[in-house]
């Protein structure tokens, strides 16, 4: 039995192991370029109000600059437009000098003196993802701040009115909060622009601070739409690379159909395409300079501050994160089209397919194709060409006799941008009114592209495949090929919609003919929102694609499109596979942060077992074997789906609104138009085989967990066994009434006057002691006994008890010395192992607020709010009166019965109301271990 539960927990352990090596390490590598600062960056330290310095003594704000623009702003008579940097969980305000560097270099070119000054707020590194408790705080001075920039433009006969928002991480959060506080005027921001910030729900919910955070900000976004529709918000998620802060995530939860407010990531934007890290997404030049660009194109050339214009930031924020042609659409086109002056050098294309490189001497070359020849046959026609220059290239012609157009209009607006071409696909039923369509492949300055169009049928061009089953397991696959003919075929992934589908998609090229060609970009391209992914390959190649998903499907009857830019006379072969690494990868990334729950379910179980154990036999289990039973998935989980089909009568919710209980928590969807309930993301659930396959994770952590502990308490108490003589009794370690009540009340001050963590952790100290006193007992009897003659170690009456200790009576009064009194000691051991594990739980909850208590003590010694103050109280009481605890006291209490029932519903309560919640699990454990405490006797 123990050999077949090793064998499984060191299974499930190795599944859990590759889908971590697959969410921590299986991307691409980064393709971001550094920024570098061309001078050394300075931080000018800004003087607030005495008020605010006072109220938040370890916050900080500053200008950034370098050199002579460092010198000439260091009176901080500030001419630019005000930029604020908000640093997100643990981040550094010195992470704007990448923003700060690159607008100061892009200023120095641009004429009119616009310019930008770069302000970064210092949060003190606080670990607000963790501990919600300094939120609000951050918000308060995040107010002050922007107050504070603003009164430095005083001078200024058009000083700006608003100040534009960048937040990485919980910082983009912090900024959207602002429209929380009461007194906030909502003028004084238009623009916020957040990286990686996890906006529709947070990681980790280790506290109720920051769900109800999370909360009023969604609610007031949400409640108050219409009036915030003035307001700007673009988010962007990093991708895959950032296993921190997935990109689902940073969908705004807002009504759908605010063109202000943009969700996307960072491989779906133009000229970026790239997907980068929780940390590199702040310095990665491509999506700095995007935000750069679209900044001075933001400005308003009367008053040299950001345009207050909706329709303005609209096409600016589209043209740089969206979609971006040759020009936005907000400016005037051109009146004069060059094409008009030079008919002789027109070449009018009669094939279905044109194919054109220039030569390296500079000409005027422009191609006409006729329209009305080719509207019956083919429904688009596509254009390419590897020349980037951003300038207009196709247009359209109305010719009625004579060689020359009579009407021109350009149709270059909707272009779009791949990484080595600029792409042009035009619906030929919106051009009725024109006659003929005229490619520009004019290279004046001598420059060499190619220019590559055909008509296209995109019906005949669309191919559908059936991806295969996730359950597959990669043994299966879909395969499809395209004709040599085209430049672009377009494959239909049916039935990949959902966030925990995961396939190696292979595409291989093969080609007639070895000759230089464009390269292929095949992209990715999701209906429901921008999280477009491209890849650039050469031509013949075999190139594998991670076919994978940030949000599934709201309607679960879109499908993902496989767009393949080609290469013409070349055969395409797509192999579609489920890869099983990045299915477990997927269900990490999105229910990873659930798997603690069913840990410290199976620790609950696992002593349950070992509460049952003792009130049937007196004894206690081996650890490892009463762990290894805590996965009881029949139990907890069957329990747990009966809720939800009960939830499903009205009856029944009616029944539980009476009892004032909150919504279950589910495995959630993250599509991005989820409603934000009380801190819980509502969705459809996933396929109930999730739901133990996360336990059956939770229980291989738990198991191997247990297992470490014992062998670090082992280590311990080979350290600890230099300091103390050997000892041959089961109190060994073992506390007085009146210490262990001086203990409680000291602790219970400490944890008042400065956090209630480190009560917690000093409880927690007190009671590894007992265990590793046990732990070096039960070495020195092992020892003493295996030296001892043979006949000391038998009884009184000559022979050694073979019968449990609780049913021998020789056993009450065998010498100390004897193999009773090792039994005795070693169940004492197991059994607090045990509770070892379990209350490491509470331990590991509380320290993030430790830890932002000890960095914050220099400012204050009292943590406030502290969130575990409450848990503090009662559970440094129940640590401390366990340590007397042992197998004897416990087979005497009358409580034990009813308190080894009590795990197996705890655990269902837990698994039903603490996924999402996980500050819960300690409410849940203290409904076991309050009646545990009372069964031993004080």
């Amino acid at each position: 039995m123990k050999l077949a539960a090793v064998a499984f927990y060191g299974v499930a352990l190795g599944f859990l192991a590759v889908g971590l090596r697959e969410l921590l390490t299986g991307y691409e590598e980064n393709h971001c370029n550094m920024t570098y600062m061309f001078e050394y960056p300075e931080y000018r330290r800004v003087a607030l109000p005495r008020r605010v310095a006072r109220l938040y003594p370890a916050y900080g704000l500053y200008l950034y600059g370098e050199g002579v623009y460092a010198q000439v702003t260091q009176a901080l008579k500030l001419t630019g437009a005000p930029v604020l940097f908000l640093p997100g969980n643990a981040g550094s305000y010195k992470q704007a000098r990448s923003l700060g560097s690159i607008a100061l270099r892009k200023a120095e070119n641009m004429e009119g003196g616009v310019h930008f000054n770069v302000f970064t707020i210092d949060f003190n590194e606080e670990l607000v993802a963790l501990y919600g408790g300094s939120l609000l705080r951050q918000t308060h001075f995040l107010h002050a701040s922007i107050k504070a920039i603003l009164k430095l433009y005083k001078h200024l006969k058009s000083p700006p009115q608003s100040v534009v928002l960048v937040g990485h991480s919980m910082g983009g959060v912090v900024a959207r909060a602002l429209f929380t506080l009461p007194r906030f005027n909502t003028n004084l921001v238009r623009l916020i622009i957040t990286q990686a910030s996890p906006h529709l729900a947070p990681v980790l919910a280790l506290d109720p601070y920051l769900l109800e955070f999370y909360s009023a900000v969604s609610k007031k976004w949400v409640n108050q739409a219409n009036k915030l529709r003035n307001v700007t918000v673009l988010s962007v998620g990093g991708g895959y690379r950032d296993f921190q802060v997935r990109s689902g995530l940073v969908s705004l939860p807002c009504p759908p159909g605010d063109a202000n407010k943009l969700s996307l990531v960072a491989t779906a934007v133009p000229r970026t395409w790239v997907s980068t890290d929780h940390l590199s997404i702040v310095w990665c030049k491509e999506l700095v300079l995007a935000t750069v660009r679209a900044f001075f194109d933001l400005i308003d050339p009367g008053t040299r501050q950001f345009t207050e214009n909706q329709k303005k930031k609209e096409a600016v924020m589209n043209h740089h994160f969206i979609r971006h042609p040759v020009r936005m659409l907000s400016e005037i086109p051109d009146p004069a089209v060059p094409i008009l002056d030079f008919t002789e050098a027109w070449s009018e294309v009669n094939t279905l397919r044109l194919s054109y490189s220039t030569p390296t001497e500079g000409q005027v070359k422009y191609f006409l194709f006729a329209l009305s020849s080719r509207r019956k046959a083919y429904s688009h026609f596509y254009c390419r060409s590897n020349n980037l220059e951003l300038t207009s290239w196709v247009y359209g012609c109305v010719r009625k006799s004579g060689p020359s157009c009579v009407h021109t209009v350009d149709l270059s607006t909707g272009t779009e941008l791949l990484p080595p071409y600029k792409v042009l696909i035009l619906n030929l039923s919106d051009l009725s009114s024109l006659t003929h369509l005229v490619v520009s492949a004019s290279n004046l300055n001598g420059q060499k592209f190619t220019v590559e169009c055909e008509w296209q049928g995109q019906v005949s061009q669309t191919v559908s495949v059936s991806v295969p089953h996730v359950l597959s397991f990669g043994l299966t696959s879909s395969d499809v090929t395209v004709g040599s003919s085209g430049l672009l075929h377009i494959i239909e992934l049916e039935h990949f919609n959902q966030v925990y589908q995961a396939f190696r998609i292979n595409v291989a090229s093969q080609c007639k003919e070895n000759k230089d060609r464009l390269p292929n970009v095949y992209r990715m391209k999701v209906a429901w929102f921008r999280e477009d992914s491209l890849t650039t390959v050469s031509v013949p190649s075999v190139t594998e694609i991670s076919g994978m998903l940030h949000t599934s499907s709201p309607d679960n009857t879109s499908t993902v499109l496989l767009q393949l830019h080609t290469a013409p006379n070349c055969q395409y072969k797509v192999s579609v596979r489920t890869s099983l690494p990045r299915v477990l990868g997927q269900i990490l990334r999105f229910c990873g942060p659930m798997v603690p729950v069913y840990t410290a379910v199976t620790l609950l179980l696992g002593c349950g077992g070992q509460l049952s154990s003792v009130l049937k036999s007196g004894r206690a289990e081996n650890m490892g074997r009463v762990m290894g039973k805590g996965l009881q998935p029949h139990k907890v989980i069957l329990s747990v789906y009966i809720l939800h089909i009960l939830l499903s009568c009205g009856w029944f919710q009616q029944v539980w609104s009476l009892l004032c209980l909150p919504p279950m928590d589910t495995i959630s969807s993250s599509y991005p138009d989820l409603t934000f309930n009380e801190g819980t993301v509502q969705a459809e659930e996933w396929p109930h085989l999730l739901s133990p396959l996360l336990y059956i994770f939770g229980a291989a952590v738990a198991y191997w967990g247990s297992t470490l502990l014992r062998f670090i308490i082992g280590l311990m108490s080979f350290v600890l066994a230099v300091l103390h003589r050997p000892c041959v009794s089961r109190d060994c370690g073992t506390l007085r009434m009146r210490t262990r009540l001086l203990i409680i009340v000291c602790l219970t001050m400490v944890g008042g006057t400065s956090c209630g963590a480190l009560s917690i952790f000093g409880s927690f100290a007190f009671h590894l002691y007992r265990v590793l006193r046990l732990q070096m007992t039960e070495r020195s009897l092992s020892y003493m006994l295996n030296l001892a003659p043979q006949e000391n170690k038998k009884s009184e009456n000559g022979s050694v008890s073979s019968k449990p200790m609780s049913m021998s009576k020789e056993c009450n009064s065998a010498p100390l010395l004897s193999e009773c009194a090792l039994l005795e000691v070693r169940d004492d051991l197991q059994l607090h192992l045990c509770l070892s594990a379990l209350f490491t739980l509470p331990v590991m909850l509380s320290t993030p607020s430790f830890i932002h208590w000890f960095r914050n003590i220099r400012y204050s010694t009292q943590l406030d709010p502290d969130p575990f103050w409450p848990y503090s109280v009662p559970l440094t009481i129940i640590y401390i009166l366990l340590i007397n605890c042992n197998t004897l006291n416990l087979s005497n209490s009358k409580l034990l019965r009813v308190t080894s029932c009590l795990p197996l519903p705890v655990a269902i309560t837990m698994v039903t109301f603490s996924p999402q919640h996980l500050y819960r699990i300690t409410n849940c454990l203290l409904a076991v271990l309050i009646p545990l405490a009372l069964c031993c006797p004080l």
